[in-house]
């Protein structure tokens, strides 16, 4: 395993972080919470540190697995806990709530699900255009000052949006979806967290498993999956990216290396980029991890990803059919 320091802080993590969002069931069509504390285990035992979660995954039930996963003092002292903060729920509606009086009565619920004193590095989830950005960072400095926090970051957020947040309070990290079919932020955020010493954690790094190599075109997904609304894996658009899939396969398999392996040191690979957040809701899926770390791409092959890419996705797509809904402005 590779590791990195967050800058401005004293934590050390996993250049690859364990995503729980599969694990908390919500729109990846349950949840086996055995099977994910067996893989909270797995995780650790083969040297990953950093361990992402949120509320809004499984509207607690991720928070509350690497609770019981991290209940003993040792197993929670090789964790760095990430969380977030900022998604309201109403039974399954979702709505953006970055006030101070919600983030003061989300740390504490969070602080009682994970079993812990502290979240080592406490996330806005999505930006809120109805809250200032002063009172989102000035409550976020407050609980690091009070110390149930160690550092603080922000998903999702634009340049602007940083540098507005940065103004009143330190900004350690930034959580954004990168992997080679999403490259959005190659252009604004990534030259942003490079230039002002923002560590980054890349969500997305398989494409919500277009790149693990187990895709096909007849690959169907059950209750609220939420690959049944990505329009990725629609139609033509779907056989365009296996296409690219089927390419980069191939250069993987000259490197002695699967696709996955291959999507993963990519993120890891890019200038800026720090850790990669792979989501895993069983051991078995964590197995390629030894095939990531100790190796790196070459220009020329970083080169030959690019033209792959520009060749078979000719109707490129983002991630932001994931963006929750915005709270009603009050009249």
């Amino acid at each position: 395993m590779e590791y990195i320091k967050i800058a401005g802080t004293d934590l050390e993590v996993s250049r690859i972080g364990l995503g729980t969002w599969a694990i908390g069931g919500w729109m990846w069509g349950g949840t086996d919470e055995k099977q994910a504390i067996r893989t909270l285990h797995e995780a650790l035992d083969r040297g990953v540190t950093l361990i992402d979660t949120a509320p809004i995954y499984g509207f607690g039930t991720s928070e509350s697995i690497v609770g019981k996963a991290l209940a003993t003092s040792s197993l929670r002292a090789r964790a760095v806990v990430a969380t977030k903060l900022g998604l309201e729920w109403q039974g399954e509606k979702v709505h953006r709530n970055n006030s101070r009086e919600r983030i003061f009565v989300e740390i504490e619920e969070s602080l009682r699900r994970l079993g812990t004193d502290h979240v080592d590095i406490y996330q806005v989830h999505w930006p809120d255009p109805l809250v200032p950005a002063q009172e989102t960072a000035e409550a976020l400095s407050r609980l690091l000052e009070q110390g149930k926090i160690r550092a603080i970051g922000v998903s999702n957020y634009s340049p602007e949006q940083m540098k507005a947040f940065a103004q009143f309070a330190p900004l350690h990290t930034s959580q954004p979806p990168y992997n080679l079919f999403e490259r959005e932020i190659e252009d604004d955020v990534l030259p942003h967290c490079r230039e002002n010493g923002i560590t980054t954690l890349m969500y997305g790094a398989l494409c919500r498993g277009l790149l693990s190599g187990r895709m096909r075109m007849d690959t169907s997904f059950e209750g609220d999956d939420i690959r049944k609304v990505d329009p990725k894996f629609s139609g033509e658009r779907r056989s365009h990216y296996l296409a690219a899939v089927s390419e980069l396969e191939k250069l993987a398999h000259d490197l002695g290396k699967t696709v996955l392996h291959l999507a993963v040191r990519w993120v890891l690979d890019q200038p800026g980029s720090h850790v990669a957040l792979w989501g895993a809701r069983n051991p078995a899926q964590l197995e390629p991890l030894e095939g990531v770390c100790g190796w790196s791409l070459s220009q020329q092959q970083l080169a030959r990803i690019d033209e792959i890419v520009a060749q078979h996705v000719v109707d490129p797509v983002g991630p932001e059919f994931m963006a929750p809904p915005f709270r009603e402005a009050k009249t």
